[in-house]
């Protein structure tokens, strides 16, 4: 297995420090509704934490719920509760989301507030050996002591320092030294420390929570490429003062950005979709193959289109995996271990997942050519069953609400009932206003009204009355009804 890994900018062979891989993925600050950027860093982790138990390791993942933080704080006060409260209930709808996406739970989620003793140790520590100060009941760290400070970012000082100039009377030694502690301001939570109260800065919560839970050197720490810098970057400098340890971090791992017109999607730019909003639309597994349709360093851009091609192509693996389609008999065997063997060269190299979903479909296709029986298809299933859910798919159909039986009452009433009887159709039109008058039990369901109209459908393209057959046809398109005419008769599925 290669990897890219963000600190030496080059591919490099996998090789964790035992069986057991520790993983730290950067996790929610829940002031909101998760959004698509969210879903796509959380897939791919999913994914690679998939992979890698696939491939025989065990994993420890890690992954922290930032819940206290300056955004919090802000969109609370704006909304007159307690940060607390904001950040619980924007917490309990991000799980949601992860479980409606098939995302696994991680191994550990620690809270940033429950973990405050050990930040404490950690900036207490970094005092003690000359790499952090307190000023004005602040601690901040002290950059200019760390000789590599800017290793992860391919940067030095010079070059970040550039447009940045230190105030006078601000109590920073440095203009790059970045907050380990904040003194404690009006109408803010906070905890005692030994420099008076206040709470944590946002980097200290991340290396505390690793060196807790997975130790001095870990070999995978994962998140967006916004994270690269400043977060990522400090994280190593006071993780690596405190423990006099290197690395902290053997494979740092970035994924891309969601772009919506060309821009980053997020909260700050107002531009995001969430991921209540696209799961309206879009099923789990039509999300996770648009995310997992490009590689993950690179940027992924949101487009219907894009999304509506990835659904269509879930649809496709989904009727194959659940044995709806069948080909032609034949003798031919499918040889499953060769498409095996190629979403395994494609995994191993950086994750390839946009390689590893082509051979699940090039899988698809081979399977739907052939008779079950004759080509081992059943075998080849399996197959691709397995791999898809090394992916995350789950080849199930969403759940979705029942269809409102009104609007198809309401078309057929003012829109075919009259043209089939301007069309002097009195025989079909008897059988339509009897279905639509109809008492039973199904009545209720919408079902049961498409049904009578693809009858009628039917029948009205045996007497070569085609243009009012289509305007059934276009009429239901327009209520989210796709038709399908095959051999066996015409099908019908919603549209999402």
């Amino acid at each position: 297995m290669k990897v890219s890994n963000t600190l030496s900018g080059e591919k490099e062979e996998f090789r964790p420090q035992s069986d057991e891989v520790r993983m730290y993925v950067c996790g929610v600050t829940p002031y909101d509704e998760a959004h698509l950027g969210h879903a796509m860093s959380y897939i791919i982790f999913d994914v690679i934490r998939r992979y890698l138990q696939f491939r025989g390791y065990k994993v420890k993942y890690v992954q922290n719920v930032t819940d206290i933080d300056d955004k919090i704080i802000n969109r609370a006060n704006r909304l007159g509760i307690s940060p607390r409260e904001l950040a619980d209930k924007f917490t309990q709808s991000y799980f949601e989301d992860m479980a409606a996406l098939n995302i696994g739970r991680p191994d550990v989620t620690p809270y940033a507030t429950e973990e405050i003793p050990k930040m404490i140790e950690i900036v207490q520590g970094l005092i003690d050996k000359g790499y952090a100060y307190p000023a004005q009941g602040s601690v901040y760290f002290r950059v200019r002591n760390v000789p590599d400070y800017g290793k992860l970012s391919h940067r030095n000082l010079e070059s970040m320092m550039a447009g940045i100039s230190i105030e006078p009377g601000e109590e920073k030694e440095h203009p790059m030294d970045f907050v380990l502690w904040k003194a404690s301001k009006p109408d803010e939570p906070t905890w005692d420390s030994p420099w008076g109260p206040g709470r944590p800065g946002w980097h200290i919560e991340c290396s505390a929570m690793s060196l807790k839970y997975l130790g001095d050197t870990i070999d995978i720490h994962g998140g967006g490429q916004d994270l690269v810098f400043p977060h990522h970057e400090n994280e190593i400098a006071q993780s690596e003062s405190f423990t006099g340890v290197k690395p902290f971090v053997k494979y740092w791992l970035h994924n891309g950005m969601v772009q919506l017109g060309g821009e980053k999607m997020s909260k700050s730019l107002g531009n995001l979709i969430t991921i209540k909003q696209a799961l309206e639309k879009y099923s789990p597994d039509a999300i996770r193959i648009f995310v997992l349709g490009s590689h993950y360093r690179g940027p992924l851009t949101y487009a219907e289109e894009i999304l509506e091609a990835a659904e269509r192509g879930a649809e496709r693996l989904r009727q194959t995996a659940n044995n709806t389609v069948s080909g032609k008999k034949t003798n031919k065997k499918i040889d499953a271990e060769h498409y095996r063997q190629r979403f395994i060269e494609a995994m191993d190299d950086d994750f390839n997942t946009a390689q590893a979903l082509a051979t699940l479909f090039d899988l698809a296709r081979e399977i739907n050519k052939y008779d079950s029986e004759g080509a081992n298809a059943d075998k080849a299933r399996e197959t691709l069953r397995e791999l898809g859910g090394v992916l995350g798919l789950t080849f199930k159909e969403a759940e979705r609400k029942p269809l409102d039986a009104m609007p198809f009452i309401e078309f057929g009433r003012s829109k075919i009932f009259p043209k089939i009887r301007a069309a002097k159709s009195d025989k079909l039109f008897v059988e339509l206003e009897k279905t639509f008058n109809s008492q039973d039990a199904g009545a209720e369901d919408a079902a049961f009204y498409i049904k009578g109209m693809l009858d009628v459908r039917h029948k009205l393209r045996n007497e070569k009355q085609f243009q009012l057959a289509d305007e059934i046809r276009d009429g239901l398109t327009e209520l989210g009804i796709i038709l399908e005419d095959t051999p066996q008769g015409t099908v019908w599925k919603r549209k999402r």
